[in-house]
């Protein structure tokens, strides 16, 4: 605390008024080891024309991706958002859209959840969808969750080409619990289906595959189902909303449970937050599914009506028998993506879709065929690929910044083995200018 602009008649008012006889009183319960003892440094006072000014001043010293070419990836996309979902999300009545106590007293947020649901179902082939989670990687983890309490059993395989950070959140989540991790490795930026098969086994509770994966190859996602379905595992799919549009649906590929982060689905990247976690399964599994679920009905006048079904809204009172701890919604950003989904429509995700996996195959092309380039891998990818280089990647990355350009993720900090790599991602949003620009930046860097 900064006493210098106070006197010391101010300083003992303050105390005599909360009854205490020191500043330092007001810490004692704080070790003293782990107290600063010696002031904050804080600037000077200052009134609200100096302070906005400042605050422009630090803002200015942001530049986001309306000022820069984005080809950053990694599980956080700059996707276009149209005007709609602003206009129709930012309206007050949306705006504090958390599940209610009351819950069917607030017949619009339900139903818009209700139609979230729906959506979220249509996407990825699956029966039932919750009202969304905190974000993708805690979804993953309570599916793994969700599994154990299905079939009861204490083993989960999941592969290396999952998310660095979902792998890291689903290992804090089982740490303390009776359950065993297993990773696969990966061959040609893949999941091995061999090393999968020597993997599961008859305590297998469930197999967690990301598809594309963080490489953005695209997994053969029907075969590794297949495999973990023969020892009766269940399957955890892990994609991008985005490719729902154009590949295959998990649920048509075998996955018995479907996770993700709806970021890319009208949420704005926001330096990295917040998003959504979105989760759908399969029919029979509905009464395990963690979070919020809505259903329709009619009330007693015969008219269509909403509600929260199957769960109580308080989850954790339910101690052992209870789903899961989370007892909340991202109500908001769910209104936001079902906005952006019913925008756009079936032939407007799967253009979408379309668009980037041309634009990212454009790229991969005109970047492999540079001198001290080339594609990591060779497996089929969606709208993110790995670039390998002789050249130094850090610096790669900064002349790039130079020119406006934010080339891509350095996979050195997830991957050693992969830190001459570079992850490319390339959204509908990239032009054909732009892509051509990032080239002849890599060229020159």
């Amino acid at each position: 605390m900064n006493y210098t602009q106070l006197t010391e008649s101010d300083v003992r008012h303050m105390l005599d008024t909360i009854g205490v006889e020191r500043v330092d009183d007001l810490f004692r319960d704080i070790p003293v080891p782990a107290r600063l003892n010696r002031p904050l440094c804080l600037p000077s006072p200052m009134n609200e024309l100096e302070l906005l000014a400042d605050l422009d001043r630090l803002a200015g010293a942001n530049h986001g991706c309306d000022e820069l070419t984005c080809f950053l990836g990694a599980g956080m996309y700059d996707h276009y958002i149209p005007t709609v979902v602003d206009a129709l999300a930012s309206q007050s009545e949306f705006v504090t859209a958390y599940t209610p106590y009351q819950a069917e007293t607030a017949q619009g947020s339900l139903q818009a959840f209700y139609e979230y649901q729906t959506l979220i179902c249509q996407l990825t082939g699956m029966d039932v969808s919750n009202a969304s989670m905190y974000e993708g990687a805690t979804a993953a983890a309570e599916a793994v969750l969700m599994a154990r309490a299905i079939n009861g059993r204490r083993r989960v395989v999941l592969s290396s080409a999952v998310h660095p950070d979902v792998r890291g959140v689903m290992t804090t989540y089982l740490k303390h619990l009776p359950i065993d991790l297993t990773v696969v490795e990966t061959t040609g930026g893949l999941t091995s289906p061999e090393d999968l098969r020597r993997a599961v086994n008859n305590e297998t509770s469930s197999v967690v595959i990301q598809t594309p994966n963080f490489f953005g190859a695209v997994e053969r996602l029907d075969r590794l189902s297949a495999i973990a379905h023969e020892c009766g595992a269940l399957v955890v799919a892990y994609v991008d909303p985005i490719s729902c549009g154009l590949l295959k649906t998990p649920g048509s590929l075998g996955a018995d449970i479907v996770v993700g982060d709806g970021q890319p689905l009208g949420i704005p990247m926001s330096l990295g937050g917040p998003t959504l976690g979105f989760m759908a399964c399969r029919g029979e599994f509905m009464r395990k599914m963690p979070g919020r679920l809505v259903g329709a009905t009619t009330d007693r006048s015969d008219r269509r009506a909403f509600c929260l079904t199957l769960q109580t809204r308080e989850q954790h009172i339910r101690r052992e028998r209870a789903t899961s701890n989370i007892c909340t919604n991202q109500g908001l950003l769910a209104l936001r993506v079902a906005v952006y989904l019913s925008a756009l429509g079936r032939q407007g995700i799967a253009r979408v879709a379309s668009l980037c996996l041309d634009k990212a195959h454009y790229a991969a092309e005109r970047i492999a065929a540079l001198e001290g380039f080339e594609l990591r891998f060779n497996a089929p990818f969606f709208k993110e690929f790995v670039v390998r280089t002789s050249k130094d990647v850090d610096r790669v990355v900064a002349r790039c910044r130079e020119r406006k350009i934010l080339a891509g993720v350095p996979l050195r900090r997830w991957y050693p083995d992969l830190a001459d790599c570079l992850l490319i991602a390339v959204t509908e949003k990239r032009s054909r200018a732009g892509i051509d620009a990032l080239v002849q930046a890599l060229d020159e860097a």
